[in-house]
């Protein structure tokens, strides 16, 4: 394999795509000796065919606003790769949604699944919808209308979509309502995320939040170190930071800094209990304004406009909020102020730039499609559970969520070992998820 060339080839057929293009760039330039190892590999072209999606839906979504008027916005499903299984990944609603963010996505979403040995294939979508300041109305029928245009395409065989940036429970439950309607059955496997009562499983909210904690846990491990104590920084105040706040005080880490938007709200003394129950309040709120917690908690925490996470002194960083929100700038801010760890939550949350400067200085930078696998993996509990019929406790989801974070773990462990013993977090993450992919994908044909 020739990674340049291949690059050269990708350029001309999706010129101005940068993420899709990076992220596909990173993942070839790990794989490459790995891949040259594996004659038929190349002789199937195996590269070639995983890093061009399988079909890509766009389609127009109209609605009507509370006031009556008509809207309209793009939605999109990209069904990347089925080798492994269904189709599996989120749908993001952000206003900065397009096909090039969404393929990228889709890309990671391959390895990210293949990591957790559950059959699930990569897929990605959404739409340029801004649910901020929307009403439960509004958001209801933008839902139906998404719906509308995408039911044919999924099914629990088929693609089973998630929740992602601006799609929580609500939004599943809207999505749910519409496809249960339109196919005309009860496939509950056919969405995840769902409320627990009538489909979904529990601690799947937390549950990515919960998955990356127990990742960096054993990173921090690695390196004969202990949670216990170390600041945490988080990006963002969603269901991944609410999930991995929580897990983080449970393991006796300390959260000083989440983020919105709007800015920075520093928790000197730790986050507490109280805090990050309101972080769900927050985000129901449809504000998405971090200023919110210095306004409720104004003893506890202090916020400070238009500054990011990075600017907190913390051991661990977790970008865990947007991709590329992590600037090498950013990255240099973390290491003068002395930062041990950094472990990416949200899909590629750091830019090349950032993960160039840490792995240069040795500080231990662990990749979102890794870190933020428990996501995807407790949908695929909960597909299970959906399948036969079956209720599991929060401990034993949580139990099997642990392992599988574990697994994962020790096998960016195993394909990433570099000379002198040092881990390369990133190289083990693609090389493991490629393999597992590529196998396959030779085992099904030319197809």
């Amino acid at each position: 394999m020739k990674v340049q060339s291949i690059m050269s080839g990708l350029k001309k057929k999706h010129p101005g795509e940068k993420e899709y293009l990076q992220a596909v760039q990173e993942v070839l330039e790990t794989i490459e000796d790995v891949y040259n190892q594996h004659p038929e590999f190349e002789q199937a072209k195996i590269v070639e065919r995983l890093v061009e999606p399988d079909r890509i839906f766009k389609f127009r979504v109209t609605w009507v606003d509370d006031k009556k008027r008509v809207q309209n916005n793009i939605g999109y499903r990209v069904q990347f790769n089925s080798a492994l299984g269904p189709y599996k990944g989120g749908l993001r609603f952000h206003p900065a949604v397009n096909e090039s963010m969404l393929k990228f996505l889709g890309f990671e979403q391959i390895f990210k699944n293949s990591l957790t040995n559950l059959p699930l294939g990569g897929a990605k979508g959404g739409a340029d919808f801004d649910p901020t300041g929307k009403s439960d109305a509004e958001i209801m029928r933008f839902c139906q209308a998404f719906m509308y245009e995408l039911w044919r395409n999924i099914g629990a065989d088929l693609d089973s979509p998630a929740g992602d940036v601006g799609v929580g429970g609500r939004e599943i439950g809207y999505l749910y309502g519409a496809y249960k309607k339109l196919a005309r059955e009860h496939s509950t496997g056919a969405l995840t995320g769902k409320s627990y009562g009538w489909g979904g499983s529990l601690i799947r909210p937390e549950a990515t939040g919960f998955g990356a904690m127990y990742y960096v846990e054993r990173m921090v491990k690695q390196n004969k170190d202990k949670m216990e104590g170390k600041k945490i920084a988080l990006s963002g105040f969603g269901n991944v930071a609410w999930g991995a706040a929580t897990k983080a005080v449970e393991l006796g880490a300390k959260v000083v800094a989440i983020s919105g938007p709007d800015g920075v709200c520093e928790i000197k003394n730790g986050i507490t209990k109280e805090m990050i129950d309101y972080m769900l309040e927050m985000r129901a709120s449809n504000r998405n304004k971090v200023e919110d917690m210095a306004v409720k908690f104004p003893k506890d925490a202090k916020f400070t406009a238009k500054a990011k996470s990075w600017s907190v002194k913390c051991d661990i960083a977790c970008p865990s909020a947007f991709q590329n929100e992590m600037s090498e700038e950013d990255a240099n801010m973390l290491m003068k102020n002395g930062v041990k760890y950094v472990a990416e939550i949200s899909n590629m949350g750091c830019q090349p730039g950032a993960i160039a400067a840490f792995q240069a200085k040795g500080i231990p930078f662990a990749p979102g499609k890794a870190v933020n696998a428990g996501g995807v993996a407790t949908s695929g509990l909960e597909i299970c559970q959906n399948a036969g019929h079956i209720n599991w406790t929060a401990e034993e989801v949580d139990a099997k969520l642990h392992k599988i974070m574990n697994d994962i773990f020790d096998m960016c462990v195993e394909y990433g070992k570099e000379k002198g013993g040092k881990i390369n977090y990133v190289k083990g993450a693609n090389i493991a998820g490629f393999m597992r992919v590529a196998k396959a994908m030779m085992a099904q044909g030319i197809i």
